[in-house]
C-alpha cells in the first residue's frame, strides 16, 4: 500500500521527495531487523508462536497507521510495522518449507510468494477505486484487515515437526561463516541485489509515473496492469525451480529483471512503459519466489529460519538505502535511465557472486 499511498501523502504533508523516501526506508529498517530477530526466536521457541506474534504486530501497527497525523508518527508506526512484517517473511517460508514434500518443496514454497503478488494486486486495486473517492486513509485500514487471520492461525496451523525435532538444540551463528560460509555469502548478496531493486523500483513505480506527466490516477492504472504479470512471473519459477533446479532458475530470472529494469528506464512511450514494466515484474517476483525456495535449503534445520532470517535482513539493508536513495536522486533531477540502469548493476554482481558462490539445493 505505501507505494500507492505516497503519492496521496506526498501532496497532502507536501514532503520533499527525500521525506518521502526515508518513509519507505524507515518501514524496512524495521524489516532488517525483524527479519534477524524473528529467524533466531523462530529456531528459539518454534515456527507456529513467531509467525502468530509477528502477524498480529504487523497488522496491528499497518492499522494504526491510518490514523497518523503527521511524518513524525508516520515513521514510527511504519518502523513497528516493518518488524512484524520482516520477521513474518523468513519464518513463514520455513514453516511451509518443513511441512512441504521433498519432491515438491521448491514449488510449494514459491507458490506461497506468489502471494505477495495476489496482495499487491489488491492493494493496486484499492489504490486505483479506494483513494481518489475516499482518500488513503480508508484505503489503508482497509489493507490490515488480515490481522483477523492471526485467529485461523492460532487454530489451525500446527508446529513444524522437524523443529519439535531439534527443539532445545543450541543455535550455533557461527556456523553461518564457518560450515556454511559459501551459502551464505551468495546469499547475502542475492538477497542484498534483490531487495535493493525491489523496494527502490517498486514502491517509487506510481511517483516516477507521476514524475513522468502521467495523473495519479493514471499511475495507479499503469501499475495494477504491470502489477498483473507478478502472479505468472511465480507460477512461472515455481515450475522451473523442479524443472532446472533452484540456482539456474533463480540466475536467469534476475538476469532479465536486470535487462527489463535497464528497458524500463529508457522507456519513454506509454507502450513501451507498459511492456517493459510488465516484464520487470514478471521476471522479479519470479526471482523472489525462486530466492525463498532456495534460501532455507542451504541450512540444516537447527539454523534454518536463522539463516534465512540473517540472509533477508542483511537483504533489508538494501531496501532501506534504495527508497531514500532514489528520492535523493529524484530530487536532484537524476534522469530515470540513470537510476534504473543502477539497479541492472546491482542485479547482476548479485547474479555473479550467486554462480560463483551458490550450491544447488535442488537434490539435498
Amino acid at each position: 500500500m505505501l507505494s500507492f499511498i505516497l503519492v496521496a501523502l506526498r501532496k497532502e504533508w507536501a514532503l520533499t521527495a527525500q521525506e518521502a523516501g526515508l518513509l519507505g526506508s524507515v518501514n524496512l529498517i524495521g524489516m532488517t531487523i525483524g527479519a534477524a530477530l524473528g529467524g533466531y526466536l523462530a529456531d528459539k521457541i518454534g515456527r507456529r508462536p513467531v509467525f502468530l506474534m509477528t502477524l498480529v504486530c504487523f497488522g496491528v501497527f499497518s492499522f494504526g497507521s491510518a490514523f497518523a497525523s503527521g511524518l513524525g508518527s508516520m515513521l514510527i508506526l511504519r518502523f513497528l510495522m516493518g518488524l512484524g512484517l520482516g520477521a513474518e517473511l523468513p519464518v513463514a517460508s520455513t514453516l511451509v518449507n518443513e511441512f512441504a514434500p521433498p519432491d515438491k518443496k521448491g514449488r510449494i514454497v514459491v507458490l506461497l510468494e506468489s502471494f505477495w503478488a495476489a496482495g499487491w494486486i489488491l492493494a493496486a486495486i484499492l489504490a486505483y477505486f479506494v483513494i481518489p473517492p475516499f482518500g488513503w486513509r480508508t484505503a489503508v485500514m482497509i489493507g490490515a484487515i488480515p490481522v483477523l487471520f492471526a485467529f485461523w492461525v492460532r487454530r489451525a496451523v500446527p508446529e513444524s515437526p522437524q523443529f519439535g525435532n531439534h527443539r532445545g538444540r543450541p543455535i550455533k551463528l557461527s556456523e553461518l561463516f564457518t560450515t556454511y560460509k559459501r551459502e551464505t555469502i551468495a546469499l547475502w548478496a542475492v538477497w542484498f541485489a534483490i531487495a535493493f531493486s525491489y523496494y527502490g523500483m517498486f514502491l517509487w513505480l506510481p511517483s516516477i509515473l507521476v514524475e513522468k506527466g502521467f495523473s495519479m490516477i493514471q499511475s495507479f492504472r499503469y501499475v495494477l496492469l504491470m502489477t498483473l504479470a507478478q502472479l505468472p512471473g511465480y507460477f512461472t519459477a515455481a515450475y522451473f525451480v523442479e524443472k532446472w533446479g533452484r540456482k539456474p532458475t533463480l540466475s536467469v530470472f534476475l538476469v532479465l529483471s536486470g535487462g527489463m529494469s535497464l528497458g524500463f528506464g529508457l522507456s519513454n512511450s506509454i507502450s513501451m512503459l507498459l511492456l517493459t514494466g510488465s516484464l520487470l515484474s514478471f521476471f522479479n517476483l519470479g526471482a523472489w519466489g525462486a530466492l525463498y525456495a532456495y534460501t532455507p535449503e542451504n541450512y540444516p534445520t537447527e539454523i534454518r529460519a536463522v539463516g534465512t532470517g540473517f540472509a533477508a535482513s542483511f537483504g533489508r539493508i538494501g531496501s532501506v538505502i534504495a527508497p531514500f536513495l532514489v528520492g535523493a536522486m529524484v530530487q536532484k533531477d537524476i534522469g530515470h535511465t540513470w537510476i534504473f540502469g543502477m539497479f541492472t548493476v546491482v542485479i547482476i554482481i548479485g547474479t555473479g557472486m550467486l554462480l560463483l558462490f551458490g550450491k544447488e539445493t535442488k537434490v539435498r
